[in-house]
């Protein structure tokens, strides 16, 4: 999934090349503009952590979509040294290594990052099933989420479920926001059985005439995306008190200004074929307001710790799932 600059075709071509110098902060503010407001509400050292985590998943991220040179086949690389355990010879993860180690990152989590973006490299992706949507979602978000318990000092092994949870629902919102410009690369995230298999080209095609049968498919499915992306955002949000408080605040900020895509997108009528939404500071600021309310989820008896198990049957397999 792209998150390129929307600054003119200058602005992309120096994102694409420079990603790989920038600083982790730097590329944390020019890539990730609600994810860099929301570690505002970090304490220091968190919030550099979450930008090195977030600079490496950027890199890796623009390797899988060709916007580095030899992006794809570098990829390939670095999953065949985490999966080895061999010492790589690829800047990127070289580089990274270090930070993994300090953090304690789970070698089998990076790995299904790395399946997931290697799903990409297919001449068209088109996932089937819904089964699939969520595993795919998992294995590219899910694991950040996974990441990010490390990087937030979370101790307590519970809170890893609801960190899959705000992962997947995060990155449903982004397959919700980037039909499109998904389709324009050949990728079809919605599970075929959602719109009678419908091609990438054919949902590009469908843009052109929003009021045609197709187009209709296609809304219907972004209405049923965003509504699979709330259950998980509700379930992700039980886990905020395992947090500690800082991390706590700066993940609901960055739930409640995430999820304000979806809602965007609905006050448009689920036009999908306008292309993506963005939230302005304006609203950044009234949903970190409003995030502040889930610290009163921290008191005694407030929390039940239930997590809903079966969100994670089509996840069976993968780490950290029981």
């Amino acid at each position: 999934m792209t998150n390129k600059l929307n600054n003119g075709i200058f602005a992309q071509d120096i994102t694409m090349v420079q990603n790989e110098t920038l600083k982790p902060q730097v590329s944390l503010a020019v890539n990730g503009k609600s994810f860099y407001w929301a570690s505002h509400f970090l304490n220091a050292q968190m919030a550099c952590n979450a930008a090195r985590l977030y600079a490496f998943c950027r890199l890796l991220d623009d390797m899988a979509d060709g916007d580095i040179s030899d992006g794809p086949a570098r990829l390939a690389r670095i999953h065949g040294s985490l999966q080895s355990g061999q010492p790589s010879d690829d800047p990127a993860l070289a580089g990274f290594q270090p930070f993994m180690s300090e953090m304690g990152f789970s070698t089998a989590v990076l790995s299904a990052l790395l399946d997931g973006l290697l799903q990409d490299q297919k001449d068209q992706v088109c996932l089937s099933s819904e089964a699939d949507l969520l595993r795919y979602s998992y294995r590219v978000a899910g694991t950040v989420g996974l990441l990010m318990c490390e990087v937030l000092n979370s101790e307590i092994s519970d809170a890893k479920v609801y960190a899959i949870d705000l992962g997947i629902a995060m990155q449903l919102t982004n397959i919700a926001r980037d039909i499109l410009e998904d389709a324009r690369m050949g990728r079809r995230y919605i599970p075929a059985d959602w719109v009678n298999g419908l091609s990438p080209a054919a949902i590009f095609q469908a843009s052109k005439a929003p009021d045609g049968k197709n187009a209709l498919q296609i809304k219907a499915a972004v209405v049923r995306l965003l509504k699979l992306a709330d259950t998980f955002y509700q379930s992700g949000a039980r886990g905020y008190p395992y947090l500690p408080w800082r991390a706590h605040l700066g993940i609901a900020v960055a739930a409640r200004v995430y999820r304000q895509i979806g809602v965007q997108l609905e006050t448009t009528g689920y036009a999908w074929h306008l292309g993506r939404q963005v939230t302005s500071k304006s609203t950044k600021l009234k949903h970190s307001l409003i995030a502040l309310g889930s610290l009163f989820s921290r008191l005694p008896g407030r929390n039940s710790g239930y997590h809903d198990h079966s969100l994670h049957s089509a996840l069976q397999g993968l780490p950290y799932v029981n």
